[in-house]
């Protein structure tokens, strides 16, 4: 494991078996995660998108230990600890929790309706037990509310008195309350109104570089992550098609899922006319996936070799990994 390297994970994958018996063959199981390699560099700011139904939250949730990992290997190193998340002890679990949060997506779903800001924000330094007075924890909300732009007043109050954006920041501040140095955030700004999303991505942003954060980014919307993150995965049913810098990858989209998806970005030039490619259909479902590329049921360049070979992720220039067939190909003009 690289020292750049917070997590690193190797041939993840997250399965759910499904209820019921099945008399010819083996239990079915959903699919959820299915393989997975990936890297996120200490420090970074790593993007993850897909439609809905790709996986992106259970891989997120893996990485947290918050969802059962049935194979493969996550690795955690951030120069102080390293945990192997397959094999973590209680002792160790409890250590992982504070160097590892998640902020929410739905801030009206996440705060409880009977606790006041400040009871809110200090819950995890009391149950993780990292404080030993109630002056030092309130120091510590103090500090960690002042660095989200939350007024020492709002600490009185309860969740119904703020709007959705100032209820997220709630959110990051209980997130940020441990010192962690991971952070995943699903879809933390899917909830809010567009003018409300850009000021809690710069505030994510700005906080990430003062504290020295490693955050995973989960998200549908391609125009956000392009704001806000420096290396993008592109899932698809489970699995990892398409890794690159940010730039890199917008500009030189190699996988047809990744093409398809930039090209439904809504562009503000009046003289633009390209036209969004469409896909066909609905993603697989994960009990019952397509064999070899599981994209091959929608992808517009689909052959014979697609419908056979699963392809794995091919290092291409630039810092680009891609899990296609025929991407060299596609290239050429």
């Amino acid at each position: 494991m690289s020292d750049d390297v917070l997590i690193e994970a190797r041939d993840l994958s997250v399965h759910y078996p499904l209820r019921g018996k099945n008399l010819f063959g083996p239990k079915p199981v959903v699919k959820a995660v299915e393989s997975v390699n990936l890297d996120i560099a200490k420090g970074s700011f790593f993007g993850l998108v897909g439609e809905s139904g790709s996986g992106k939250t259970t891989l997120g949730k893996a990485l947290l230990q918050a969802a059962p990992i049935s194979r493969g290997t996550v690795a955690y190193d951030d120069g102080d600890v390293k945990f192997d998340l397959t094999k973590l002890s209680n002792d160790e679990l409890n250590e992982y929790r504070k160097r590892a949060q998640l902020i929410f997506q739905d801030p009206y779903a996440a705060l409880s309706p009977r606790m006041t800001v400040r009871d809110i924000i200090a819950e995890p330094l009391e149950v993780m037990g990292l404080t030993s007075s109630r002056e030092e924890t309130d120091a510590r909300v103090r500090e960690i509310a002042e660095k989200c732009r939350l007024n020492l007043e709002h600490l009185r109050r309860f969740p119904h008195a703020f709007s959705g954006g100032q209820r997220q920041r709630i959110s990051i501040a209980r997130a940020l309350v441990s010192n962690p140095q991971f952070v995943v955030a699903d879809e933390s700004v899917a909830a809010l109104d567009v003018s409300i999303q850009a000021d809690v991505l710069n505030l994510l942003k700005e906080i990430q570089q003062e504290m020295g954060l490693t955050f995973l980014f989960i998200s549908h919307d391609l125009s956000v992550v392009a704001h806000i993150c420096d290396h993008v995965a592109v899932m698809y049913l489970g699995r990892l098609v398409e890794t690159a810098p940010t730039r890199e990858l917008f500009e030189n989209p190699r996988h047809p899922y990744t093409k398809a998806l930039l090209s439904a970005i809504p562009s503000l030039d009046p003289d633009d006319t390209k036209q969004a490619q469409k896909l066909e259909g609905e993603i697989p479902s994960p009990t019952n996936q397509p064999s070899g590329c599981k994209f091959h049921t929608r992808c517009p360049y689909v052959k014979d070799i697609c419908r056979s070979n699963e392809p794995v992720l091919q290092h291409s220039s630039g810092g680009h990994e891609v899990a296609c067939h025929r991407w060299e190909e596609l290239m050429t003009p």
